[in-house]
């Protein structure tokens, strides 16, 4: 695959973005919530599936390889983390959103958050068995397929789907000023 210097520049920037918006901590009740899915959502978007997925990669291997741009930090060890599956679901959810953002008929705001959505589903199916799994049989930290699901799932769907509907509408402006790529 052939990258021209736009692609390196703007995926680069996405990379930038991920790791600001894990840093950016907005408070809700007991727990807060970050910018970074906004940002994978929207590197699917306006990357396109291989460009989008390749950006959000880097990000994750940038952790891996130490540089503390997760939330708890970095290292080859965050694989162990409950929430690394979230991390995973990232990847095939920027992935996933390119692709089927760019077969749509009729690109519209609408069309744009059932994409969103979709990839919503994806980063939770992963993120929210993987967190289960690794607390329970991994760092020996037992939690309930209910627990896990009501803190992982339900208490987070609402912020989580208004991240949809922001991205879909940052992605659709960006669509309609031609500014995605691939």
């Amino acid at each position: 695959m052939k990258i021209t210097t736009k692609e390196l520049i703007v995926s680069t920037l996405f990379v930038a973005l991920i790791t600001i918006g894990t840093f950016i901590r907005i408070p809700i009740g007991n727990d807060y919530f970050t910018l970074q899915f906004l940002f994978t959502l929207l590197a699917g978007l306006v990357l396109g599936a291989n460009l989008g997925g390749t950006a959000v990669l880097v990000y994750v291997f940038l952790g891996l390889a130490g540089v503390p741009v997760f939330a708890s930090g970095g290292g080859f060890g965050y694989i162990l983390q409950p929430t690394f599956g979230y991390l995973i679901g990232f990847i095939i959810q920027a992935w996933f959103c390119g692709k089927f953002s760019r077969k749509l008929s009729n690109i519209s705001c609408k069309s744009l958050v059932a994409v969103n959505f979709g990839g919503l589903l994806i980063v939770y199916t992963i993120g929210i068995s993987w967190f289960y799994i690794f607390s329970n049989y991994v760092v020996n930290a037992p939690i309930s397929v209910w627990a896990t699901l009501f803190y992982c799932g339900i208490l987070q769907i609402l912020p989580d789907f208004a991240l949809c509907v922001g991205a879909a509408t940052l992605g659709y402006t960006c669509y309609r000023r031609g500014l995605w790529l691939s």
